[in-house]
């Protein structure tokens, strides 16, 4: 495993310390509560709310400055539209907010798509509490002699810990040590799995009077519902399938369209999909607030969504764009295409961006780690979008996170980076925020000088 030592640095605060610049196409310091102003990371699947640590047990992580101690075990939270989830932490050092908003993520918009051992963390969910609910069952494969649902818990999240973070961690209660010792030796690479619900593309564009799309429904779901526009009655826009019969429901694999009458002006619109189903254990839960990411180990029926939108016009450059986090990268990247008949002409960072008509290209944005963004595209016939977030793609922390840490009476939603610690996790603040904002405000400075790369792929979009 690597060492968790040297790996502790200054979590960096640009978020919440820079102004925003209110240009088009500029890189800004807007703060978290811009970031669901269409923030590419809600990308479909379940949305939830932490609830807090319900089933813990003790953990010491071992630091050059000491040893500490801190609460480790399985979170839950709680869907919007209904249903449970329990997860595991893959971000220690970083606070919990209480009340967060989580989002089901892929793991390359998180710290897990630069992490070799991303998969082995998914074995571990797959073979320990709560999947593996027979603790004695559990306890003899580890060697342990019994393991109460606390121990299963905190020997889980010790293992998952020393892959997420390198961290130099070990459980408190022999009995739960043992098992995080086997999962961690018995762990192997598993692929990340399936998200419960997407739409892809997200956004697509073209002319009245001719289907726009398709977008493909990916789920797990046996069927899902198809909710049209809001102002389809106004509008006369209808989702249909291939042969351009309306739709209300489809399933995995189905190919939508949007049906816009051939009179319609230059306009756009969004369709919404909606399902009730397990998800996928494994799947990356992340926060707006930069709350820890969370991983999941299982899941009850819930509510999962997602949604798509299209642009139409007469003539002209027709853009349909779309965002994401790329961690691997350190970058959040842009798809531009164009379905109209004249090129579409953008400016972002001060350079300006052409997409020929007919063609797609994407325009990697490179970013500092935690460095807010802000940035809107606009184009003919008032179009405009905007993306904003926060690139939150490493597990960083240091020694003074630690020292704000107590076992005793651990806040309900905190673990590692905040257990016990009300002001840590309702501000994600400490003694050294003066230095935080100094080094956030001068990594904007660079980050606002980055140069923009431009990958061509000159591929000409699905009509």
């Amino acid at each position: 495993m690597p060492s968790a030592r040297g790996r502790r640095t200054v979590r960096l605060a640009a978020a919440t310390l820079v102004s925003a610049l209110a240009a088009a196409g500029a890189l800004t310091g807007v703060g978290t509560a811009a970031a669901a102003d269409g923030g590419p990371q809600a990308q479909g699947g379940a949305t939830a709310t932490m609830g807090g640590l319900k089933t813990y047990g003790e953990a010491v992580i071992h630091e050059d400055t000491g040893d500490q101690q801190v609460a480790a075990g399985l979170f839950e939270m709680s869907v919007e539209g209904g249903g449970m989830l329990q997860t595991y932490c893959v971000d220690l050092h970083n606070p919990t907010q209480r009340d967060a908003k989580y989002q089901e993520t892929p793991w390359e918009s998180t710290s897990l798509g630069a992490n070799k051992n991303a998969g082995r963390i998914r074995w571990i969910l797959q073979n320990s509490y709560p999947q593996v609910n027979d603790l004695a069952t559990l306890a003899e494969r580890a060697g342990a002699h019994g393991l109460t649902e606390q121990d299963a818990a905190a020997g889980t999240q010790v293992a998952i810990w020393r892959y997420s973070d390198g961290a130099d961690v070990d459980a408190v209660d022999p009995q739960a040590e043992k098992l995080a010792d086997y999962l961690e030796k018995s762990a192997r690479g598993m692929a990340e799995p399936p998200a419960s619900l997407t739409l892809d593309p997200p956004a697509v564009s073209g002319r009245p009077g001719a289907p726009l799309g398709p977008v493909t429904v990916h789920t797990n779901a046996r069927a899902v519902t198809v909710i049209p526009p809001s102002d389809a009655a106004m509008s006369g826009v209808r989702i249909v399938d291939k042969a351009g019969k309306a739709v209300t429901s489809a399933k995995n694999g189905s190919r939508l369209y949007f049906d816009v009458p051939e009179d319609a002006d230059d306009g756009s619109a969004a369709l919404t999909v909606q399902a009730s189903t397990t998800v996928p254990v494994g799947r990356a839960f992340a926060s707006e607030s930069r709350s820890q990411i969370q991983i999941l180990a299982g899941s009850s029926e819930s509510t999962v969504s997602a949604t798509a939108s299209a642009t139409w016009a007469e003539k002209g450059a027709i853009p349909a764009l779309s965002a994401h986090e790329n961690c691997a990268q350190g970058s959040v990247d842009l798809t531009a295409a164009n379905t109209g008949d004249k090129p579409f002409t953008f400016e972002l960072m001060g350079a300006e961006h052409t997409i020929p008509a007919g063609a797609s290209r994407t325009v990697s944005i490179p970013l500092q780690e935690d460095q807010a963004y802000d940035f809107t595209i606009t184009g003919p016939g008032g179009f405009e979008q905007r993306f904003t977030g926060v690139l939150d793609c490493k597990t960083q922390g240091s020694a003074v996170d630690l020292k704000t840490q107590t076992l005793s009476e651990p806040s309900p939603a905190s673990v590692g980076g905040t257990a016990g610690t009300t002001d840590l996790a309702a501000t994600g603040g400490s003694s050294i925020t003066p230095l935080i904002a100094g080094v956030a405000i001068a990594l904007v400075v660079i980050g606002g000088g980055a140069l923009v790369l431009l990958r061509k792929k000159e591929t000409r979009p699905e009509s």
